[in-house]
């Protein structure tokens, strides 16, 4: 969850592209970021896998008007409307695009390839139908942030208690570090974003970087098998979190186009 997810950058960047803020070739460009190629199959019209700028266009072109992000984990389809088979590949992704404007969704299928040391990835995005309904357990992105800040007091509050390495001083540091690489190499959102989305995004992944330590330094202080269950049941909803402010941060274009919408009825 640390690393951001690719149906995000498509998500991201493909909302700035269809409000006028980047152009094609700088929303493609970050999208494909470190990968080799992105190609799109199943696009209505096409008889095999197209390039993302044709892609792009051609969903523009069927109605749709946003994209949201779904991460779905087993026993929480986050961001998913329907039908099964969709949230089936979906849940096997980990990661999903869903359209706003016309029933469509994108699940990302992931080929690496390439000699050991120069290892690529060829990312092929299968385009399949959706529900038109409402995206499953998706929070505003004001409820998101009041979660996440409660989240990280009750996290760092119970890892300290268990004694887990991962909630002090060096926690911080490697967070601190995560940040600066992060805010070095690349924005946290694309152009058309508001500020609290933003900044939902980047306490989200503070808030993932957190449960990531935890998990990634063994048993730290808590050795006993009560002690190991109690801090997966309190990582196990703080991750929870996380994801859901991410979806938010990702889907807050939707939400605010949804409320204007409604405004204008």
């Amino acid at each position: 969850m640390l690393s951001e997810p690719r149906s995000g950058r498509l998500a991201a960047w493909g909302n700035s592209l269809l409000s006028g803020y980047v152009s094609p070739d700088d929303a493609v460009l970050a999208i494909v970021g470190d990968d080799a190629v992105h190609r799109v199959e199943g696009l209505p019209g096409e008889s095999g896998p197209v390039g993302l700028t044709l892609a792009l266009g051609r969903l523009r072109r069927l109605g749709v008007v946003a994209l949201r992000v779904a991460l779905p984990a087993p026993g929480h389809p986050l961001g998913l409307s329907g039908p099964p088979e969709f949230n089936a590949r979906a849940l096997e992704a980990g990661e999903a695009v869903l359209c706003h404007g016309a029933a469509f969704g994108l699940v990302p299928q992931v080929h690496e390839a390439g000699p050991e040391g120069d290892v690529h990835a060829e990312v092929l995005w299968h385009v399949l139908p959706v529900r038109a309904a409402p995206p499953a357990d998706v929070p505003s992105l004001g409820e998101a942030e009041r979660e996440l800040a409660e989240a990280l007091r009750e996290a760092t509050s119970v890892l300290s208690r268990l004694d887990v390495a991962g909630s002090g001083p060096a926690a911080e540091a490697a967070i601190d570090a995560y940040r600066a690489r992060a805010e070095r190499g690349q924005e946290v959102l694309a152009p058309g974003y508001p500020p609290r989305a933003v900044r939902v995004l980047e306490l989200a992944r503070r808030v993932a970087q957190l449960v990531s330590l935890a998990y990634e330094n063994g048993h730290g202080g808590a050795v006993s098998a009560s002690e190991m269950a109690a801090r997966g049941a309190a990582l196990r909803p703080v991750e929870r979190t996380a994801r859901r402010a991410q979806v938010a941060a990702y889907n807050s274009v939707v939400e605010e186009r949804e409320k204007r919408e409604k405004g204008a009825r």
